[in-house]
């Protein structure tokens, strides 16, 4: 029997100067700021850090509801994609399309993030560019001449993180440090974490039951933290753990309203059930929903996907 490699099964491969080869190619989708007809959002791709090389995706939708002769504004979402620190992009067809969706059925500005990969740029590079975002787009409600969609139709106090993920660990840890600085008039409203990436040291039940996962196996997850986490760090490492750094948990109170959503089995799922008790005894607003199902189910399943966005769409107001 072969050993189990995890660099073949996520389909990458090191090299010497610690760089990583993709080998999986999605199908890429630009960006279609003059949508036809019988397409009902519009998107365009801008740079917000030149030196970090960091982008993002705006989606606005093209059919906007009217009371009394005005345009009605939108909640403005920040999406952090999945692919476990180390892959993917807000152009793969599947990001492009899901924010397409959150943008027409919400509806919403939905604004993804082109964040930089592990482990070419290790965590906290993903914080510090999400980070960036949100400044970003507080200095478009501040600037007379800011983008035109974000001022036309955004609400700035109506603004929510979300992700699956990694992207769910982007949101909480982005909301975390946008709750220490002023970003009036930019409200954070409330974090979307669908199945957030945590781990620990110490094996949680749920791990060690589903550690031989078809498709996420324990060691698969443990090379994506091996990969991102700073170097000299372990996975009890507050980025990855928050559970075990106490200092932060005092910041929590301030974090808003939480829509954490998880599944029975996923590996991660117990330590999810963790998190969500220390963000409710830290004294965050928590709705949390645990169904039965494996982690990635709401993507294969149309009926887990429409219900999940049914939750964002609720808790989105």
């Amino acid at each position: 029997m072969s050993k189990f490699n995890s660099y073949e099964h996520l389909k990458i491969s090191l090299n010497n100067d610690g760089t990583l080869n993709r080998l999986t190619k999605m199908p890429k989708i630009s960006a279609n700021p003059n949508p036809g007809q019988g397409e009902f959002v519009a998107s365009k791709d801008v740079t917000i850090n030149n030196e970090t090389k960091t982008w993002i995706r705006i989606y606005c939708p093209t059919k906007l509801a009217a009371n009394d002769g005005n345009v009605a504004r939108l909640p403005i979402m920040i999406y952090y994609h999945s692919g476990g620190w180390i892959d993917h992009s807000v152009a793969d067809l599947f990001y492009h399309e899901r924010c397409l969706q959150f943008a027409r059925d919400l509806p919403a500005i939905v604004i993804s993030l082109e964040y930089r990969l592990a482990p070419e740029h290790r965590l906290p590079a993903q914080y510090e560019d999400a980070m960036d975002t949100i400044l970003w787009i507080q200095q478009q409600a501040l600037d007379p001449k800011g983008e035109q969609w974000l001022k036309d139709y955004g609400d700035f106090s109506r603004c929510y993180l979300g992700g699956r993920g990694n992207g769910a660990n982007i949101a909480y840890n982005a909301c975390l440090k946008a709750i220490q600085v002023d970003l009036n008039p930019l409200t954070i409203s409330g974090i979307i974490l669908n199945q957030p990436m945590l781990s620990g040291n110490q094996r949680t039940k749920s791990e060690l039951k589903y550690a031989c996962d078809e498709l996420y196996p324990l060691p698969v997850w443990d090379l994506m933290w091996e990969l991102a986490l700073p170097k000299g760090t372990d996975r009890d490492h507050r980025y990855c753990n928050p559970m075990k750094d106490p200092m932060l948990q005092s910041k929590i109170c301030k974090l808003g309203r939480c829509l954490v959503i998880g599944y029975s089995m996923d590996p991660m799922v117990d330590r999810q059930q963790d998190f969500v008790s220390m963000l409710m005894g830290c004294g965050a607003k928590v709705e949390a929903h645990f169904d039965v199902g494996f982690h990635g189910v709401d993507l294969v399943d149309s009926k887990r996907g429409s219900y999940n966005l049914q939750l964002i769409k609720d808790f989105v107001k």
